[in-house]
């Protein structure tokens, strides 16, 4: 296969993959057959790009028809957070496992995680999370030690790092903050700590220009460790992880195949924005082929100055599905709350889209009843997204509830019901 993506993965074990989902998937059985597609044909990034897009609302609608093992070698079941719609369920076995902490063994070796290493998981491992068990069995497989501490919690992640003086910590970027605030509240001097770095997952640490967003800024003066950005999800089963030139998010090229795409399905260049799509290499269970994210990200290119000339691109600037056109403009929620984030007296807020009477996208942002400077919010929000968003003043209650309601396992800024 012959083609600018060429580099980005194994030939061997993409045909192995695609011979595979045939074979044993009921759905991709059935759609290579209804498509006419011939997997000996194959022999180029043009034949590949002929097997249809996999949505996910075919996973949601045909869940079960992608299993392609028997039921009694799944071991592990968990599901997808739901951000666009209700979960869906994924079943792994043995060789899914050992791939799993395959994948996070070359993560964290990507980080600079040793076998010297201590690393303290501030994720859950439970309430069928991937991530948590992903970051333990990889941590486990590379020889590295590990302190369990799960989420949330501040004075038992400090008194912990006090005692087992852990190198790393795996944390949301925001979580970061409330234990930066708890150190300062309670004469913790956590500038002198063990931490050197952290591996930030769930939410996005940079710009697409490599700089770090508003949030990693935060982070950053409050707390000069290094910052490394991650990208995953539960269907890829694999992670994109920064390396130490913190230049874009490397794939793992032996185990997984990458595109990104434009609105026509066309492979986007360097420095252009498209959706991501993925095909999993290795796995079993649940194989997926030309599986569309509904993640825009920024494509970098092959080349890095770490040597690695593996596929980058970077954290999502948006989902597909969460484009706002506000008055002509083009919107992603992130955007907003990157500005949000970045005013510095405002300590919550939750962000909602919906369409008003002419069917058109409309923006309003929630923020506590007692902030005093919503003017100086309206000037910096028109500033930076150069369109007027609304404001409405809302109870501290209502916040708390909207940002994280009990179903969900991350907080929930944008709240979209159009």
């Amino acid at each position: 296969m012959t083609n600018f993506y060429d580099i980005n993965k194994n030939e061997e074990l993409l045909k192995k993959q695609l011979s595979y989902a045939v074979a044993n998937s009921p759905f991709y059985k059935k759609r290579f057959t209804d498509c006419k597609i011939d997997i000996e044909a194959i022999q180029s990034y043009e034949e590949f790009r002929k097997i249809p897009i996999t949505t996910k609302e075919d996973l949601q609608n045909y869940n079960e028809e992608f299993i392609a093992v028997g039921k009694d070698a799944i071991i592990d079941y968990v599901t997808t957070s739901g951000t666009l719609g209700n979960p869906v369920s994924f079943a792994l076995n043995d060789a899914d496992l050992d791939r799993l902490a395959e994948n996070e063994r070359q993560s964290f070796e990507m980080v600079g995680v040793k076998r010297s290493s201590v690393v303290q998981l501030t994720t859950t491992l439970d309430r069928r999370f991937m991530a948590g068990m992903a970051y333990f069995l990889g941590l486990r497989k590379l020889g590295a030690g590990i302190v369990r501490t799960g989420s949330g919690l501040p004075g038992l992640q400090w008194e912990s790092i006090e005692r087992f003086q852990p190198d790393f910590l795996v944390a949301v970027p925001s979580f970061l903050l409330k234990m930066i605030d708890f150190a300062v509240q309670n004469g913790i001097d956590y500038k002198k700590s063990s931490i050197k770095a952290a591996v930030c997952i769930g939410e996005p640490l940079r710009n697409p220009d490599f700089s770090l967003n508003s949030l990693g800024q935060k982070v950053k003066d409050l707390w000069d460790i290094e910052l490394f950005s991650t990208y995953a999800s539960t269907e890829m089963g694999t992670a994109f992880t920064e390396c130490e030139f913190h230049k874009g998010n490397h794939s793992l090229p032996d185990l997984i195949f990458a595109e990104v795409l434009d609105e026509n399905q066309n492979p986007v260049e360097p420095g252009e924005i498209g959706e991501l799509v993925v095909t999993p290499l290795q796995t079993q269970t649940m194989p997926l082929v030309r599986f569309a994210t509904g993640d825009m990200v920024k494509f970098y290119g092959q080349n890095c100055d770490c040597g690695r000339r593996s596929f980058r691109i970077s954290t999502p600037v948006g989902r597909k599905k969460q484009m706002i056109k506000l008055k002509g403009t083009t919107l992603y929620p992130q955007q907003i709350i990157n500005l949000l984030t970045a005013f510095q007296s405002l300590k919550i807020f939750v962000i909602e889209a919906s369409l008003n009477e002419n069917q058109t996208d409309e923006i309003l942002v929630r923020i506590p009843n007692d902030f005093t400077e919503t003017n100086k919010l309206q000037e910096h929000l028109q500033a930076g997204l150069k369109v007027k968003v609304s404001l409405e003043k809302t109870s501290l209650e209502k916040l708390e509830k909207l940002k994280f309601p009990q179903e969900s396992r991350k907080p929930k800024l944008f709240h979209d019901f159009r």
